[in-house]
């Protein structure tokens, strides 16, 4: 007896994303809302078809499973946009830890690179791990590997926090900063201003005293 042959495997195709439009939409009768949000309930295909036409746009089936299926009256290119926004807008960015590796004598040149790479990925979202490598003889200076770590914080503080401090583990020191929230660039952005303007004032307040102690000196000379 011959075995029975498995039915094919068939690929998974996923949701549908096109709707059928227009003359494509073979029912004979549906559900329709026009472009304005009304309501008009079942209406024969050929008749809301009409009506689309006569408002200069698309007869769209939004709602294929309904009985009858629920079609709007739409710019069916307008539409396509903005689902296609909304979901890449829906797609949550998986943060990551991008790695960034220097040693202690480090030319400025590679630095400056190591910190454009640190600034794209915490726009990105990312969390950055920076690590200074110490071999042979470097290992008595790991005052280098601080200073260099310190200036990545100073350096990304409007963009990052530190999320795991300056830490040495045998042969490495190493950061982890993590990137700040929209809402906390903004506090830090308004707290850098208020900082200006408090020492704008305070070399005001300053140069107005000096000025004032010059004066009384010429005063108390000329008497």
């Amino acid at each position: 007896m011959r075995a029975k042959r498995p039915p094919p495997v068939t690929a998974f195709r996923g949701p549908q994303t096109e709707h059928r439009i227009n003359r494509r939409i073979r029912i004979p009768r549906v559900q329709l809302i026009d472009h304005e949000g009304t309501n008009h309930g079942e209406l024969a295909t050929e008749d809301a078809l009409k009506l689309a036409e006569e408002a200069g746009l698309d007869l769209v089936e939004v709602s294929p499973t309904a009985r009858p299926p629920v079609c709007k009256i739409m710019n069916y290119g307008q539409y396509k946009y903005s689902l296609k926004k909304r979901a890449k807008g829906n797609k949550a960015h998986q943060a990551k830890v991008k790695g960034i590796r220097l040693h202690p004598n480090t030319a400025e040149h590679d630095v400056q690179v190591a910190l454009k790479k640190s600034i794209g990925f915490l726009e990105r979202g990312d969390k950055v791990l920076i690590q200074v490598w110490f071999k042979g003889r470097e290992l008595a200076h790991s005052e280098r590997g601080d200073e260099i770590l310190k200036r990545f914080i100073e350096e990304l503080k409007d963009l990052s926090k530190v999320e795991s401090p300056i830490r040495r583990e045998g042969k490495r020191m190493h950061l982890l900063l993590t990137p700040m929230t929209p809402e906390e660039r903004n506090a830090r952005k308004k707290q850098i201003e208020k900082d200006k303007e408090k020492a704008m004032e305070l070399r005001i307040k300053q140069a107005k005293e000096e000025a004032a102690k010059k004066a009384e000196a010429e005063k108390a000379q000329q008497s």
